[in-house]
C-alpha cells in the first residue's frame, strides 16, 4: 500500500507540473518593473515599456487582450524587440498594438517575424541555441508588418506629427522625450545573422566600431535588437550604450525553481536570461516576453510578461 502511495505521488508530480505549465502558467502574464537611474541630472522621468516575444497564434485571444490593455500604463515610450507572429495573422497582430502606435517607439525583428515557426524536437532547445533553416525568402508578411508599425494609427496623429515607431533593424533614430533627447541604434537579429555589426578594422573587435553607433550629444543612448547575442552586446557597450534591451531568450521559458534558466537560445550565459545587469559600462535589459513557439507551448516558473523600466535622473 506504501508503495502504491509512493508511486502515486512520484507520477502526480511532473504531471500537475506538466499541467501547470501547458495550461495555467501561459496566461498568468506580469508586468516586471526596473528603475534605472540613467538620465542627466533635473531629468524628467521617463517610462518605457519593453514587449517582447509575443508569437500570436490565432486562437490566443487571452493574449492578445491582455496586450491590447496595457495603454493602461501610459508609457511614454514603447521598445518592441521582436518575435510578434507565430503565424502570418499581421493584421492580428497590429490591431493588438492599435492603441500603444500612437506612442512614440521604436521596433526591431526577430526570425519569427519573416518565418514561421516549424515543428522540431522541444529536447533540442536545452542542448544548444535553436536552429532556424537556411530559407532565403519570408514566408510571413513582413513588409506589411513593417508597414503597419511605421504608419500612425488616426489621420489625427498623422497631421500632428505623429509618425508610427521606427523601424531599427541595423539604423538609428532619435526621439525627444519630455525634453530628453534620445538617441537608438538598432542591429537585426543575430539569430538568423540579420546584425550587420561593422568595425573599421574590417575584422570584428578590431579598430573602432561603425555600426551599432551613436551621437555623442544626445541625452541618452540605447541600444536595441531581438537576440543579445555577446557579439550584438559587445558592440553596443563598445559604441557606449547606456542600455541595451533585447528579448529572444524567454527568460529560459522553463526555469528550475531556486535555480533559474537552463538555456538562453544564444550564446549568452544562463544567468542572464532576463532582467537588467551591467555589461562593461552598459545596463543591458532583457525580457522574459509573452509567448513561445507553438511547437513548446509551455512555461513553467516563467510567467509572461512585459517590462516597464521607469529611467529616472542620476543621483
Amino acid at each position: 500500500m506504501k508503495k502504491r502511495a509512493l508511486l502515486a505521488g512520484a507520477l502526480a508530480a511532473p504531471t500537475a507540473a506538466g499541467i501547470w505549465g501547458a495550461v495555467i502558467e501561459p496566461h498568468l502574464f506580469a508586468i516586471r518593473r526596473h528603475t534605472l537611474p540613467i538620465l542627466p541630472a533635473g531629468a524628467e522621468s521617463i517610462r518605457i515599456l519593453h514587449v517582447a516575444d509575443l508569437h500570436l497564434a490565432p486562437w490566443q485571444k487571452h493574449r492578445a487582450s491582455w496586450v491590447k490593455a496595457l495603454t493602461r500604463l501610459e508609457p511614454d515610450v514603447v521598445v518592441n524587440t521582436g518575435d510578434n507572429l507565430s503565424a502570418d495573422i499581421v493584421p492580428d497582430v497590429l490591431d493588438v498594438f492599435s492603441g500603444l502606435l500612437d506612442t512614440p517607439g521604436v521596433f526591431v525583428l526577430g526570425s519569427n517575424d519573416f518565418f514561421s515557426p516549424q515543428a522540431k524536437n522541444p529536447a533540442k532547445y536545452l542542448r544548444s541555441p535553436s536552429q532556424v533553416k537556411h530559407r532565403v525568402n519570408p514566408d510571413l508578411d513582413v513588409g506589411a508588418l513593417v508597414r503597419g508599425f511605421e504608419e500612425p494609427t488616426s489621420p489625427s496623429s498623422s497631421e500632428d506629427g505623429g509618425q508610427g515607431w521606427h523601424f531599427l533593424d541595423n539604423t538609428e533614430a532619435t526621439l525627444t522625450i519630455k525634453g530628453t533627447r534620445i538617441h537608438f541604434s538598432g542591429l537585426g537579429d543575430a539569430h538568423i545573422d540579420r546584425d550587420r555589426i561593422r568595425w573599421s578594422g574590417g575584422e570584428p573587435g578590431e579598430g573602432e566600431i561603425e555600426h551599432p553607433r551613436f551621437d555623442p550629444e544626445a541625452d541618452l543612448k540605447v541600444g536595441v535588437t531581438h537576440a543579445p547575442y555577446s557579439r550584438t552586446l559587445e558592440a553596443f557597450a563598445s559604441a557606449r550604450a547606456d542600455l541595451i534591451m533585447a528579448g529572444h531568450t524567454h527568460g529560459g521559458q522553463i526555469r528550475v525553481p531556486f535555480w533559474g534558466a537552463p538555456v538562453t537560445n544564444c550564446d549568452l550565459d544562463r544567468t542572464r536570461a532576463r532582467g537588467v545587469f551591467p555589461y562593461r559600462k552598459s545596463l543591458v535589459a532583457i525580457s522574459a516576453g509573452l509567448g513561445f513557439s507553438p511547437y513548446s507551448p509551455v512555461r513553467f516558473a516563467c510567467r509572461p510578461e512585459v517590462s516597464v523600466l521607469e529611467l529616472v535622473a542620476k543621483a
